[in-house]
């Protein structure tokens, strides 16, 4: 469990973060209500590195150097308040079929049956077009009724004069609804981390 206090310089503090359970039953869920917020993308993403950046650690969400190896939804428990939830990423051509059906089954579940989901955070990498993945999971979000939140990471490897070109690319690709919020974010410079965390706090305290 990690405790250390952090004052982050933008005024979100992060008082308490720590890693619960890596889930792959519905009955290993946590049962105490907490709003969770989860988070959906290809392999390798970066969505163990927004977790981090967003919480202010170094390495409480485990970045792996193999791609579709998460095959749980990892839990973390956030300042005693809400959960992020980790998918498994998703579009890795190693990965089995058999095992993309099983992942399939999972995530599935928990969108139709977890009442706790709140938001969920589509993370697209902003260099490029969604993926064919990227745009499935956004029709079945819709089609389920759970509120999104599209993040576009990596912002800082793309001059700032072109974001607007690149957000209207990925808005135009999912055919996004003009009311999900699009956030530009960047783990190397925590860009957007606090405009993250206001579409969370504000979905969470519905």
């Amino acid at each position: 469990m990690n405790h250390s206090q952090t004052n982050d310089e933008q005024g979100y503090k992060i008082t308490a973060a720590e890693f619960v359970i890596s889930a792959v039953r519905p009955e290993q869920l946590p049962e105490d209500a907490l709003p969770e917020i989860a988070l959906a993308g290809r392999s390798n993403v970066g969505k163990s590195s927004l977790i981090n950046k967003m919480i202010q650690r170094k390495a409480l969400a485990r970045t792996s150097s193999q791609p579709g190896k998460t095959q749980q939804l990892n839990y973390y428990r956030i300042n005693e308040q809400l959960y992020f939830v980790d998918f498994p990423g998703y579009g890795y051509a190693k990965v089995s079929k058999v095992q993309r059906e099983k992942w399939g089954q999972i995530i599935e579940a928990y969108i139709r049956d977890r009442k706790q989901l709140k938001l969920l955070l589509l993370i697209i990498d902003i260099r490029h077009p969604p993926t064919k993945d990227d745009c499935l999971m956004y029709e079945w979000l819709k089609h389920h009724g759970i509120p999104v939140c599209i993040v576009a990471t990596k912002s800082d490897k793309i001059p700032r004069g072109k974001w607007d070109k690149h957000v209207k690319m990925v808005k135009e690709t999912l055919q996004a609804e003009s009311t999900d919020p699009v956030v530009l974010f960047s783990s190397e410079t925590g860009n957007g981390r606090e405009d993250l965390w206001d579409v969370i706090r504000r979905v969470s305290a519905k």
